[in-house]
């Protein structure tokens, strides 16, 4: 009886030292962010302004403001958990060939910004950056583009505010429900500091909604695409299914440049 009841005992104690464990480390999970020297300076082969915004918390924030020639309007683009602007900035700058300029900022830790992390603070940055877009574009002219981690920002934008689209590609139906299929033991709600419940602020969009999922995606699956989808009117929703896409590979199909094409006419 003793002997059952010590191993009880350990075991409530290794699972308690695993959820700690998951509380502490959880921002090493989802964030992955690479610093650049303040002095950095981007050489990119195509026109750009870079800007820095100071937030009420004192933390500064760095984006790229990619530029062309007579632009319809404005991609507020938030991009995903790894790489800073380095790599994004290229990347983003595709959406110039649509005649749209891009805004595209690097979170708290990632790259020159500052500050500390918090699921209020991204809401809050990405709110700022929504504040700049619109001195610069009427806002039926502001696309919202969210990439896996970022479609959070782009949904919670898109829910507060009256953007003319968003776009998701590769969307999580909420970080709970990722971090569930991953750690089905653990308290996900009792310890969860970042929840970015896309699947709550997505039943506020009004605007067209347009979604991206490969279905071999092994990061966010195809179906939580679908699910999240299931939640938007369907005279508002474009889902584009691109068959055998992964994470990280959706620009290498045809359909997603022609989907494009027809989204940003």
């Amino acid at each position: 009886m003793r002997k059952s009841k010590k191993i009880i005992l350990y075991l409530a104690l290794i699972y308690i030292l695993l959820c700690s464990m998951a509380y502490f480390i959880q921002e090493k999970l989802i964030f992955l962010p690479t610093k650049l020297q303040e002095d950095y300076s981007y050489t990119f082969e195509f026109p750009f302004e870079e800007v820095f915004l100071a937030t009420e918390d004192g933390a500064t924030l760095n984006a790229l403001h990619l530029k062309g020639d007579n632009p319809k309007g404005v991609i507020l683009y938030f991009h995903g958990n790894a790489g800073d602007l380095s790599r994004w900035g290229p990347i983003t700058n595709y959406f110039t060939n649509f005649n749209y300029d891009v805004i595209v900022m690097d979170y708290r830790t990632y790259g020159k910004s500052t500050g500390a992390l918090s699921e209020e603070a991204l809401y809050n940055d990405a709110s700022l950056f929504y504040d700049y877009a619109l001195t610069h574009y009427q806002e039926d002219k502001i696309v919202l583009y969210g990439r896996s981690l970022g479609t959070g920002l782009g949904t919670y934008l898109a829910a507060k505010n009256n953007p003319k689209k968003l776009i998701l590609e590769s969307p999580y139906y909420s970080i709970a429900d990722e971090a569930k299929k991953r750690f089905p033991i653990l308290p996900v709600k009792l310890i969860l500091r970042y929840k970015l419940p896309n699947n709550e602020y997505i039943k506020d969009v009004s605007c067209p909604v347009i979604i991206f999922h490969g279905t071999k995606d092994k990061i966010v699956a195809y179906k939580s695409g679908l699910k999240l989808g299931n939640l938007v009117p369907k005279e508002r929703l474009d889902f584009v299914t691109l068959e055998g896409g992964t994470h990280n590979n959706l620009k290498e199909f045809k359909e997603y440049h022609l989907a494009l094409s027809k989204i940003l006419e």
